[in-house]
């Protein structure tokens, strides 16, 4: 068995719409049937006892090593703790090869699964060695270190519960939520509206108290010191106990409270000074330790902290008690875990000394043995919520400390013995404001009830019912998916958003390119979707990048698909027929939002049946109002656009709304086929977003076929009183639909420039000259910069053997390189003749033509 290539799928795909590894994976013909292979299961189970059945859901009774690979990876990931469930193994038309999928949550993770499942198979033939426990730890490991923290990932649940896509920025914990101009960003537990000055305030204990203190809210008296005698001289001043920590900290580090000596103020001054250079002393409040939160403006949670500690039992040493505690699955050692195993370093150390302790003294039975003063969860303690029992004037002043700070979401530290009556009256204060606080104390307490506390933070970032996405459209189809994007673009701009449009020919927001080059997959989706200025987008989905990563968004409104052909890559990637481009071009029908609608072109059959998987409504379109499936659709009352005479006509049971073809240049009076049909889409696809009738019919009045507007895409020049026609037509389907167009426009010749792509088939490279052979009377064949592939020559000689016995063609001739071809076509024009460039290099080609059409 061989995994020959494995790729991350991002986003939705072929196979699900969860994020999953794909593996190519090549069997042996002894290795096609598992269960023929001697002591071959034995041997996997006594290396990964717990892998369970290896049967994967859906498959047939012949499995391979690839299905066991796929029940492998899955398992491991599972064990680790992962939440998957889908996998499949897909046999392909090549003997022996399987396309294994299998689900992830981390793609660190997934990727790591695949190559140890593959060594566990390995290991069962060989007869190798394999520990099963160390991996799932490795796997694990890995998932915590790698995935979203919990205080981040409540504020993403809360989003998506929502409906807000979220799309993780970093490897840490910057996200941002929503699309475009609607996008908001958030890091951990801090809003993208929050200021820089209140972090800072919130960092400089020592103003905040002041601040505080100014505005009347309980504080501990207090203030910086500059060494040990100046600590203790505010620890004389103040009063002891006091409290010594960094002015700048986080998570309790260096943190020491209830110092009542100069012998532990010295002390802890050491400890602190390893945090940070400026140290604060303030008076120390006794008490319990409470952590409130506050979002926008109002109390969502509180919980009382406890700090680590174990209780004696008489038997075990503290060192014992404290391994017993860690023992706990809810401990982990980073902020990926509801709560932190307790340290038993240096500082729990001194803190047990104090009270005549050692790691190995034996505590009695009951005894309370605090290892830290300070109670952060991030270094073992514990918390119990207390949000039902706060007194209205506390949350009072927790809301006060955060508006004077100027933090949207705020964690105030407040210490007082009771969360049940006001801070003045049991001498309790604020003792610190937090920027961005830890959630987990309160979604997952150690005592008491969860509270949700991502639904508040994703309420102050979104107004109700905004769900943070924009109008996005998906188009796909064999040909004319580029023009009706362009189409689409063009009439959102004129509705007055300011667009983003990815396509074969780049990624352009509000009109300014910002890439160019082949941009037709997730990755520009994911980069226009990302772009501040991004009010709706237009996104072109070729096939190769729902392959290679899936969709680069979650959902779409509309999802238009223009029609599936032949000859368009066919043979690539195990997509080797018009109905295996049918499935693959169906998914973004299949991530069609509830309230989206997918426009289909009803007479095409393998694109009508992509109904019956989309989640929303459907607009169908055709020319003929009369065939069947516009029939049925108009009189079951669902919209559809049709050609009825020299009028494109949307309908929606008996409401019609109508547009003259003459009032469409791009359809050129209507003779245009192949550019109605672009236009019906694109109307369809305007219309489900909400467009007005005015703007659609002002935006299609405007949109000219120029090589501005929509490059290589019929681009019809006058030259010399000839007529060129340059266009990107690159498979049969599309060269037969160009002919077509030809034919209907007058000319006393017709010639035609045409090269082929190395990466098509045979039969479609010559069907393409096949086609050509019956409409043109001159036929000059040149050689593609790039052969993607194929031997010099051999493109030349497939399309050369394509115009054998042409009933038309009374000329041909090769020439090697575009551009010298296009210059041998043009000087044999005459006036009145046509000619039809088909164009590779597309910018290139268009301003050598655009040269010869200003210099004529």
């Amino acid at each position: 068995m061989q995994i020959t290539r494995t790729r991350a799928l991002r986003g939705p795909n072929l196979w699900t719409r969860s994020t999953a590894i794909e593996a190519i994976v090549h069997c042996e013909d002894s290795e096609l049937l598992y269960t023929a292979m001697p002591g071959f299961e034995e041997k996997l189970r006594a290396r990964f006892p717990t892998i369970g059945t290896l049967q994967p859901h859906g498959a047939d009774q012949r499995l391979s090593l690839a299905h066991v690979l796929e029940v492998a990876a899955l398992s491991l990931q599972a064990q680790a703790g992962c939440p998957v469930t889908f996998s499949r193994t897909h046999e392909t038309v090549e003997q022996g090869t399987f396309q294994v999928v299998v689900e992830y949550t981390e793609e660190s993770v997934g990727k790591l699964a695949m190559e140890r499942a593959e060594a566990l198979i390995q290991a069962a033939l060989n007869d190798t060695p394999f520990d099963a426990d160390a991996t799932i730890a490795e796997l694990r490991e890995l998932d915590e270190d790698d995935r979203i923290g919990p205080s981040t990932g409540a504020i993403v649940d809360a989003a998506v519960a929502r409906g807000i896509p979220f799309r993780r920025l970093t490897t840490g914990s910057l996200v941002q939520l929503g699309w475009g101009s609607r996008a908001r960003r958030f890091q951990a537990a801090e809003l993208d509206s929050t200021s820089a000055v209140a972090e800072s305030i919130a960092q400089d204990k020592d103003l905040t108290k002041r601040l505080l203190h100014a505005a009347g809210v309980p504080v501990p008296m207090g203030r910086p010191v500059t060494d040990v005698e100046d600590a203790w001289a505010v620890a004389q001043e103040v009063g002891l106990p006091v409290v010594v920590k960094p002015q700048d900290g986080n998570q309790g580090k260096g943190v020491v409270v209830n110092i009542t000596t100069r012998e532990g103020l010295e002390a802890a001054y050491k400890t602190a000074s390893e945090f940070g250079d400026e140290i604060l002393v303030e008076r120390f409040l006794p008490g319990h330790d409470f952590r409130m939160l506050v979002v926008g403006g109002q109390l969502v949670a509180a919980a009382r902290r406890e700090p680590p500690q174990v209780l004696g039992d008489g038997q075990h040493t503290i060192r014992e008690l404290v391994n017993i505690v860690n023992q706990d699955p809810r401990r982990g050692s980073g902020h990926g875990t509801a709560l932190t195993k307790v340290r038993l370093d240096d500082i729990a150390i001194a803190r047990i000394a104090s009270e005549g302790l050692t790691p190995d003294s034996v505590p009695a039975q009951g005894q309370r043995v605090v290892l830290r003063n300070n109670a952060n969860l991030s270094t073992g303690g514990s918390a119990t919520d207390v949000t039902d029992d706060v007194h209205p004037e506390i949350a009072a002043r927790a809301i006060e400390a955060a508006q004077t700070i100027g933090l949207h979401i705020c964690g105030v530290d407040v210490v007082c013995e009771t969360m049940l009556k006001p801070l003045e009256e049991q001498s309790g204060g604020i003792v610190e404001v937090n920027a961005a606080p830890g959630l987990r104390m309160h979604l997952a307490p150690s005592f008491g009830r969860p509270r949700n506390v991502g639904v508040p933070m994703v309420d102050e970032l979104f107004a109700p019912g905004d769900d943070g996405r924009i109008p996005l459209v998906a188009v796909t189809g064999t040909n004319g998916k580029t023009t009706t994007t362009r189409v689409i673009a063009h009439l959102f701009t004129s509705h007055g958003w300011r667009t983003a449009m990815t396509n074969t020919d780049g990624v352009y927001v509000n009109g300014r390119q910002i890439d160019s080059g082949d941009c037709s997959g997730p990755k520009s989706a994911r980069n226009a979707l990302a772009h501040p200025e991004t009010d709706a987008a237009v996104l072109e989905c070729a096939r190769g990048g729902i392959l290679r990563e899936g969709l680069g968004f979650d959902r779409c409104q509309v999802a238009v698909v223009t029609n599936v052909g032949e000859g368009d890559h066919l043979g690539l990637n195990f997509i080797t027929t018009k109905e295996d481009v049918g499935v693959l071009k169906r998914v973004i029908v299949q991530n069609v939002a509830p309230t989206g609608y997918a426009v289909l072109n009803a007479a095409d059959p393998l694109v009508a049946a992509m109904a019956h998987v989309c989640p929303g409504k459907v607009i169908f379109f055709a020319a003929d109002r009369h065939h069947p499936v516009m029939a049925t659709h108009r009189a079951q009352g669902s919209r559809v656009v049709y050609v009825d005479g020299d009028a494109i006509v949307a309908a929606e049971g008996s409401w019609r709304e109508s547009i003259a073809l003459r009032d469409i240049p791009l359809t050129r009076n209507g003779t245009i086929t192949f550019q109605v049909e672009n236009v019906m889409a694109s109307i369809g696809a305007a219309w489900a977003a909400g467009l007005p009738w005015q703007t659609i019919r002002r935006g299609l009045a405007g949109f000219l076929n120029d090589s501005d507007n929509a490059p290589a895409r019929f681009n019809v020049m006058d030259y010399k009183g000839a007529t060129i026609i340059a266009d990107y037509g690159h498979n049969p389907d599309a060269i037969r639909a160009l002919s077509q167009a030809v034919e209907a426009m007058p000319a006393k010749r017709r010639s035609v420039v045409i090269s082929g792509a190395g990466d098509r088939r045979d039969q479609d490279i010559t069907e393409q000259t096949q086609i050509l052979g019956k409409v043109f009377d001159e036929v000059v064949l040149y050689q593609d910069a790039c052969q993607r592939g194929r031997v010099d020559g051999e493109v030349l000689a497939l399309l050369k053997k394509g115009l054998e016995g042409a009933p038309r063609t009374s000329y041909s001739t090769e020439i090697h390189g575009e551009f010298l071809a296009i210059d041998h076509a043009l000087e044999r024009l005459q006036p009145g003749d046509l000619c039809l460039v088909l164009v590779d290099q597309v910018e290139e080609a268009l301003e050598h033509l655009r040269k010869h059409v200003a210099g004529q």
